[in-house]
């Protein structure tokens, strides 16, 4: 699945890993994406959406 979000376009971050002697490692955040069924210009699509913009009702649920 596409860790992108069709809504908002939240896709995943990267950055540092630190630890308590400062070892610096890579890592990365990835965002919670559903795959929803949602009503897109009057029609049922299933769409890839972050659980930020269900939780603020950016879509509409079919």
């Amino acid at each position: 699945m596409a860790n992108l979000c069709e809504v908002c376009g939240k896709s995943t971050a990267s950055g540092m890993s630190v630890s308590h002697s400062h070892i610096r490692t890579k890592r990365t955040w990835k965002p919670n994406i559903q795959r929803v069924r949602a009503i897109v210009d009057g029609e049922t699509k299933k769409v890839n959406v972050c659980t930020r913009c269900l939780r603020s009702n950016k879509i509409t649920r079919a």
